[in-house]
């Protein structure tokens, strides 16, 4: 018996748990795909499986409907694999842990991977319902879309007939993206400098930043809630300005799209400081929790002194002030609103990981904007503050924006269908979150496309959830699209 088993739409969720017992984070999709290759072999439908995992699954159209446009549906396979740090959970290695809440279905201690295991799920439910008349089908599974959609880039589409794709990677039932922003990864790197352990006049402080709600870094940038990262490393930059701090230990973050909610730092301070160290802290605390008290109330900052001098290698204190300084003069979170659609950030960069490995301090972002030239510039920008603080940054997995089209047939159709089965309009939107969209549309000339779900919330973050009597109706409105030219017949 599975976890989903007696919920409707019934193969919906049946594919969904399939895909929950199969790890399938980004960079961890070989299974996940192998299963998509066997679920078509199985059927007898055609599918390729390219070298970097990307399936492509054809289901020719019923009979009668050989001369109908395709539809092409596509979603991406890999998840945002977060999990709460006592989930006692291997998310390489194990299964997702289902359950059933209040209406919405979560994964315990983790991630759900709704965003987008219930877009792969519709799209084998679609494939599997022999009963549905449709036009022919052409289902495009991405790799690696959560950490720069190198799927979407890599792939060859050059064999599709398609023209109309809809996209099924959408957070928010009844709201139909028409744009959305593109991005780029940029990784900073610093080297660090070892010193000796220091003596008997230091102290060891440990500093854990927590509490905060993080999110999706697209579609939460512009709430105002609070990346631990960069307070934390604030916080410390702070200190090195003014005392002698030596770190040993920082990191922070779980993925570079996805805001953090935890960051930590182990350092050592002069015993004679320590006083006014801890004073300064504890003002700097309370500015950040005035800060966040509305928008992200949850943050706690967790600190711990050791009374016995611990042996631990350390950082030079030149290196660390020179670390954290340049954290603090790189950017981070919305840069620019958008002129022209209230509300909407068009330019933002979000630091996501943190890491303090041997000799080098590293930092991971994911950069996005609107407008490709700002993005282009910002990456610019970003180079010039590393090297100047004796870093280096690389650019990598940039793609293009999906740019609004005001000419869309399938728009049109869609928005009718809607009207007409809820009796009232969608929302058309832009979003600031990046989408496979664009990078498709520059594979397949005139690429007329739109992007729907069901209801998820907290997604990238261990408290993600996917509302059931949502993923209920969009498959239904999905049926009635896929399956209207049978209806006009």
């Amino acid at each position: 018996m599975g976890v989903l088993d007696g919920l409707q739409p019934e193969s919906v969720f049946h594919f969904f748990e399939e895909i929950s017992r199969i790890p399938h984070g980004s960079g961890n999709t070989g299974a996940v795909s192998n299963y998509l290759k066997d679920f078509a072999g199985q059927r007898d439908l055609f599918c390729r499986q390219d070298a970097l995992g990307n399936i492509i699954i054809i289901r020719e159209a019923a009979s009668g409907l050989e001369g109908e446009e395709p539809y092409i549906l596509q979603a991406h396979m890999d998840m945002v694999a977060v999990s709460e740090p006592d989930a006692g959970i291997d998310m390489k290695k194990e299964p997702l842990r289902l359950k059933v809440e209040d209406g919405r279905i979560f994964a315990e201690g983790t991630s759900l991977g709704g965003d987008d295991g219930i877009g792969v799920a519709y799209c084998l439910a679609v494939l599997d319902a022999e009963t549905l008349s449709m036009p022919r089908l052409e289902v495009i599974l991405t790799v690696d879309e959560e950490t720069g959609m190198e799927g979407a880039t890599g792939i060859d589409l050059s064999m599709l007939r398609g023209r109309r794709m809809i996209n099924l990677d959408q957070e928010e039932e009844g709201i139909f993206i028409t744009s959305c922003a593109g991005g780029a990864r940029v990784d900073v790197e610093m080297p660090m400098e070892r010193g000796e352990a220091p003596g008997k006049a230091y102290r060891f402080l440990d500093f854990r930043m927590k509490g905060l709600a993080g999110g999706h870094s697209g579609m939460e940038i512009g709430k105002g809630l609070g990346n631990a990262i960069w307070l934390l490393g604030s916080l410390l930059c702070g200190l090195s300005q003014r005392y002698d701090i030596r770190l040993a230990q920082m990191k922070g973050g779980l993925a570079d799209n996805a805001i953090p909610r935890e960051a930590e730092a182990a350092f050592f301070v002069r015993e004679t400081d320590l006083p006014e160290i801890l004073s300064y802290v504890e003002a700097e605390e309370q500015k950040i929790r005035e800060m966040l008290r509305e928008k992200d109330p949850g943050f706690v900052l967790e600190k711990l002194c050791h009374d016995v001098t611990v042996s631990t290698p350390a950082y030079t204190g030149a290196a660390t002030k020179a670390a954290l300084a340049c954290l603090c003069k790189l950017p981070n979170g919305v840069i620019s609103m958008s002129r022209d659609v209230e509300g909407l950030v068009e330019t933002s960069l979000n630091l996501g990981i943190l890491s303090l490995e041997e000799e080098c301090f590293r930092l991971q972002y994911a950069v996005r904007s609107s407008i490709d030239q700002d993005k282009e510039e910002l990456c610019r920008h970003m180079r010039q503050i590393a090297e100047q603080a004796g870093a280096k940054a690389d650019v990598r997995n940039a793609y293009p924006g999906w740019a609004y089209r005001k000419d869309s047939p399938l728009r049109e159709k869609m928005v009718q269908i809607y009207e007409r089965m809820y009796a009232e309009k969608p929302v058309l939107e832009a979003i600031h979150a990046g989408l496979e969209c664009g990078i498709l549309a520059g594979k397949i000339p005139d690429l007329d496309c739109v992007s729907i779900g069901p209801d998820l919330q907290n997604v990238h973050t261990a408290e993600e959830s996917m509302d059931i009597e949502s993923v209920g109706r969009v498959w239904t409105y999905l049926v009635e699209v896929l399956t209207q030219e049978t209806k006009n017949c």
